[in-house]
């Protein structure tokens, strides 16, 4: 299996810069997991690495697509795959860094493919709620398909109702079409996260925030405007962006843009928060009280150790 790192923390919690410093040790390349950092022309919002920083260390998925182009898991497990066959080949262990989790998890454990639903089962199924309850629906499954049941909360309707339309429409379980879908894992990883307390990840964010705006965020802003792209953009409908538009278009204030931005950010934050809770980690780090010569230890024995890896 190919050994990979990834260093994964909410927003403004410092993953670069650990990614950065591992990277010079490791000798190696950084691949990016970032679902806006793929934008061209979007540098100060997405908080990409500077142009100092990826001169020092080769970084990927960077600078992909233009910010009227869509971008998913799909393409991201696509372009992964080849970074990080590339740099295996070298002889070096790619470190992936970022923030959107869904995109690690779906390139360690795959993604399911839902089968085409005729329309007349979603229809019967949301009868079914609306005469029942969601309750009973989850008891259902829980009946077809315990080992889906397992894996989703008695309070998400929309993957009860996916399980339950994959059985009416199909015969089959969805874990039963999981396990035909899902290949192999190729990858073994070392996890790390960096965790920050909440109020100080909250400052940290607002004032991110008022140095991005320093730094020319709204003229960046503008600039893309001025290439042609709109609000409509796929790129511009990103957190740190779309806030400010409504006052690039005379129709808000630049406080109440700014009060919104720093808003939607720390909710972002929290999500990815969240999402990490129901992850596992080899380490998880305090933002505050990183000892990047344990973290180092660390990664030489579970290379030397785990994986059987003469690196160093």
């Amino acid at each position: 299996m190919i050994p990979i790192i990834t260093i994964q923390g909410a927003t403004a919690s410092g993953k670069s810069r650990l990614a950065i410093e591992l990277a010079e040790w490791l000798n190696t390349e950084i691949i990016s997991v970032d679902s806006r950092q793929v934008y061209r022309y979007m540098d100060i919002g997405t908080a990409k690495p500077s142009k100092e920083e990826q001169n020092l260390i080769k970084h990927h998925l960077i600078d992909i697509i233009n910010p009227n182009e869509r971008y998913n898991a799909g393409l991201f497990i696509k372009e992964a795959h080849l970074v990080i066959e590339d740099i295996h080949k070298q002889g070096k262990i790619p470190i992936l860094c970022g923030g959107t989790g869904l995109y690690i998890k779906s390139l360690k454990e795959g993604i399911f493919s839902i089968p085409d639903i005729p329309e007349s089962i979603r229809i019967k199924l949301n009868t079914e709620l609306l005469e029942k309850d969601l309750e009973s629906l989850y008891h259902r499954l829980q009946n077809i398909d315990p080992r889906s049941a397992e894996r989703i909360k008695p309070q998400d309707k929309q993957r009860i109702l996916r399980a339950l339309e994959v059985w009416e429409a199909t015969g089959q379980r969805m874990s039963e079409h999981w396990e035909m879908q899902h290949k192999e894992n190729q990858f073994q990883s070392f996890d790390l996260i960096i965790e920050c307390d909440r109020s100080v990840l909250y400052e940290r964010i607002n004032s991110r925030l008022d140095i991005m705006v320093n730094q020319g965020l709204l003229e960046e802003i503008k600039s893309l405007f001025n290439m042609g792209y709109t609000k409509e953009s796929f790129g511009l409908n990103t957190v740190g962006y779309k806030e400010f538009i409504p006052f690039l278009e005379n129709q808000e204030t630049y406080e109440n843009c700014m009060g919104l931005a720093k808003q939607h950010s720390r909710n972002y934050a929290k999500r990815q928060i969240t999402w990490y809770r129901n992850c596992n980690f080899n380490v998880a780090l305090n933002q505050s009280l990183i000892n990047i010569s344990e973290v180092k230890s660390l990664l030489k024995i579970w290379l030397e150790e785990v994986m059987r890896y003469e690196y160093f």
